[in-house]
């Protein structure tokens, strides 16, 4: 019997034909799986009926940006460069090629047409394979992106970024340019569905996160404990505590859209900042699985997660890993969509994780 600490633990058999390749023609034309007992099998424009009068739906208004990029040695040799932080001309990279750059060189940032739109300098190499550059010049990455660079699709996604994509890999409030993965559990909402949200005095609010390369990287210890938790930049404002203190004081639920929203959340949670009611902005490398204490979020709408990834032990720990077994078998014999352009799911927490 697996400890709920092995990484085996978080496995189960996905058939390839599950992972969705392409958005759904209307954004909330997607399925919706309901944890109830027993399990409801819905429709995403259907969430408002699972939703009560004063609850607080909490959304993330990250913005991906156009962070893989293109470029060339000063030999000719092609590189990819997918940016995964950034501040002004500083920046932490991976860089794809058949031979790395050395350290101390000069690469040049190219367009689709070939054409040199930039400079940047390689500085240095960490151990776990990521690159500090820096833009040469007076341009500055956000600018550099929008001139040069193109979508970065997850690697489950097997194909290059299409125009549709500039559209639908962004929520339609999406407006904090930072992230370099989409908040996927955001990519359902509609206009009108935040129209009957609002119709069934559900209220609705916003926090920062901008999601980093990190979250796809692979566990790789058998000990989950051991895995070293990437960290990501968020930011929530003095709004957003109030809402969060109404809610609580009129028996409103916190309902938290994507894993990226509950861990901000958890994260204030396990501080003093929402009894001060002040905003707050930091980088979380909160790592949740069984065993967590939560303090903040009541209910989690999420898309469903990559086998033995951090995220499916965050919901494992949301709602209990056998909840969660169950539920993902489900989903697969009910033939949903997997991932990023998948399906969504409506998870309670339970009071006790397993």
């Amino acid at each position: 019997m697996t400890s709920v600490f092995e990484l085996d633990h978080y496995t189960f058999d996905l058939p390839e034909e599950l992972i969705a390749q392409q958005p759904l023609p209307e954004r909330s034309s997607s399925r919706l799986l309901v944890d109830t007992d027993p399990i409801q099998h819905s429709q995403f424009e259907q969430l408002v009926d699972y939703l009560q009068p004063n609850d607080l739906v909490i959304l993330n208004n990250t913005k991906v940006v156009k962070s893989r990029l293109r470029a060339r040695k000063s030999s000719g040799g092609i590189l990819e460069v997918m940016v995964v932080e950034f501040a002004d001309q500083q920046a932490t990279a991976l860089i794809r090629a058949s031979k790395a750059p050395q350290l101390h060189s000069a690469i040049e940032i190219l367009d689709k047409a070939g054409v040199v739109c930039a400079k940047c300098q390689v500085e240095a190499k960490s151990i776990d394979g990521y690159y500090q550059i820096t833009l040469l010049g007076t341009t500055q990455w956000l600018a550099l992106f929008i001139q040069c660079g193109e979508l970065p699709l997850p690697p489950y996604i097997r194909r290059e970024a299409e125009q549709l994509d500039d559209e639908r890999y962004q929520s339609i409030w999406a407006s904090e340019a930072g992230a370099v993965a989409a908040p996927t559990a955001s990519l359902h909402f509609s206009e009108q569905s935040l129209h009957q949200l609002t119709a069934a005095q559900v209220n609705i609010g916003f926090l920062t996160l901008h999601v980093g390369a990190g979250t796809f990287a692979p566990v790789r210890v058998n000990d989950i404990r051991d895995h070293p938790m990437h960290a990501e930049r968020y930011h929530v404002d003095q709004a957003l505590m109030a809402q969060i203190r109404q809610a609580r004081q009129t028996g409103g639920r916190i309902i938290a859209v994507g894993t990226t929203v509950l861990r901000v959340l958890e994260t204030l949670g396990q501080t003093d900042t929402l009894a001060t009611g002040k905003g707050s902005s930091g980088s979380t490398a909160i790592f949740i699985y069984p065993g967590f204490h939560f303090t903040l979020v009541d209910c989690l709408l999420t898309n469903f997660h990559l086998p033995r990834s951090t995220l499916l032990m965050l919901v494992s720990a949301f709602a209990g890993r056998e909840r969660i077994m169950t539920l993902y078998q489900s989903a697969i014999e009910q033939r949903y969509r997997f991932f990023s352009y998948g399906d969504a799911m409506l998870l309670t927490r339970q009071v006790k994780a397993d």
